[in-house]
């Protein structure tokens, strides 16, 4: 049987999430929850989720500030869900903890912040620390187009578009350029200083430059590289190095995508990434699995 799969939201990540289902050989998709009128070739198009019948999972790619409140609701209706809530810091844990408790009351499970920062990155992270226990990470985002902050920055009054490039200084630290088109008689000081305290940049030195076209600078690559020097038990100097450089919705959608199989395999709950066995995310038999992998 296949797993019957909603995607909600068609945004970006949406787009490509549809396609990485498409894809699956393991998956059915049984259609698209978004409430802006539109069609798909072979896709059925609702804006209610109970619309689309029997659903094992579904698929949150919605702006971050608007996944609790739908998590939660679909977890009501005894879904499972993933999201790619972004928000690092002690957001992320407090919704867990919510949907953890929802998730065992309505016996489904749930697996939040799935994309690939936080979400494999932080897979990368754990295994890091595992190899060096005693050590610091660096993580450094970039060169690239950042989905959440870009949302942020065109939710602003006065914001006729916008665009968030995350740009790495070196050991965890980054700039943040913000292009903006600002609509007719919008001050630029006045969207400059409600997109610096956004909580999304109010930690980074950030910059909001005014443009005619954001379209015209719009490139969905980004990229990553995450640092660790440390001790293996008593070895000093042990230095490791992940790196990429990719399509950034893609990347999210088929996180996601793989998080919506693995999640049908765990205990009623909420998890995030670290927490679910690699193996889980592929599809397959476990053993042809291990012995590929090993």
């Amino acid at each position: 049987m296949k797993i019957k799969t909603a995607v909600v939201g068609y945004g970006n990540v949406g787009r490509c999430a549809v396609e990485a289902v498409q894809a699956a050989s393991d998956m059915e998709l049984v259609g698209v929850v978004e409430t802006v009128p539109m069609e798909l070739t072979g896709v059925k198009i609702v804006s209610n989720i109970e619309e689309l019948g029997e659903v094992d999972v579904a698929i949150l790619c919605i702006p971050t500030r608007d996944v609790p409140e739908n998590a939660k609701a679909i977890v009501e209706k005894g879904i499972y869900t993933v999201d790619g809530y972004d928000i690092h810091g002690d957001s992320i844990w407090e919704l867990r903890r919510e949907l953890d408790e929802l998730c065992k009351k309505r016996n489904v499970a749930s697996i939040i912040s799935a994309g690939w920062d936080p979400g494999s990155d932080s897979v990368i992270r754990t295994l890091f620390a595992a190899m060096a226990p005693k050590g610091i990470t660096y993580t450094n985002f970039g060169p690239g187009m950042s989905m959440g902050h870009s949302v942020a920055a065109r939710s602003k009054e006065g914001v006729k578009n916008a665009l968030s490039m995350t740009i790495p200084t070196g050991t965890g630290v980054h700039r943040r350029m913000v292009y903006v088109e600002l609509k007719e008689g919008a001050k630029l000081e006045t969207v400059a200083a409600a997109i610096k305290s956004d909580s999304y940049f109010a930690k980074d030195e950030t910059h909001v430059i005014p443009v005619e076209s954001v379209d015209a600078l719009q490139d969905m690559g980004h990229g990553v590289v995450i640092e660790r020097k440390g001790v293996s038990g008593k070895t000093q100097n042990q230095l490791f190095e992940y790196r990429m450089r990719i399509n950034n919705p893609a990347l999210t959608a088929q996180v996601l995508v793989s998080c919506a199989r693995a999640v049908l395999k765990q205990r009623p709950g909420c998890y995030t990434m670290p927490e679910i066995p690699p193996i889980d995310y592929l599809a397959g038999e476990r053993e042809a699995l291990v012995k590929m992998l090993i």
